[in-house]
């Protein structure tokens, strides 16, 4: 390899690595599956417009939305990635990809802090969130 090809890989990697990034926080390089909620936690989540939510405890949960008031438990797959926890599996016949990862996150209707962002694909729509547990619970007002 020449001298200009090393200097010109060089850069490119410097220029990905400063692209690794986001709002100041390094991008995790770590191997390990994420460990930051336990595979026997109860794990909430919550969206608005529209107004979403899930219990999930082990590998079901509880689905509840305006459409679905009574809730539909619903089996679920746990993947632990390497930022964070991922859920499929189906509502209605519809496919379901849950995504979990850490970071403050807010339901834009409340003074409610959360420690989780979720994002929920249900067959063509995508839901966004917060989430949370009760050994890492939200802040703010318990009724807002």
């Amino acid at each position: 390899m020449t001298e200009l090809a090393k200097a010109s890989m060089a850069a490119i990697f410097i220029t990905l690595m400063g692209c690794a990034q986001s709002d100041g926080d390094a991008i995790s390089t770590s191997t390990e599956p994420y460990d930051g909620i336990s595979a026997n936690e109860t794990l909430y989540l919550l969206g608005t417009e529209p107004f979403w939510g899930f219990e999930i405890n082990g590998e079901s949960a509880e689905y509840s939305s305006p459409e679905e008031l009574d809730g539909t438990t619903i089996s679920l797959k746990r993947f632990a990635g390497n930022s964070g926890l991922g859920y499929s599996g189906e509502i209605n016949d519809q496919p379901l990809q849950i995504a979990i990862t850490p970071g403050d996150c807010s339901d834009g209707m409340s003074d409610r802090s959360y420690p989780f962002t979720a994002t929920v694909t249900l067959g063509d729509s995508t839901l966004y969130g917060c989430g949370h547990t009760d050994s890492q619970p939200f802040t703010g007002d318990e009724a807002p």
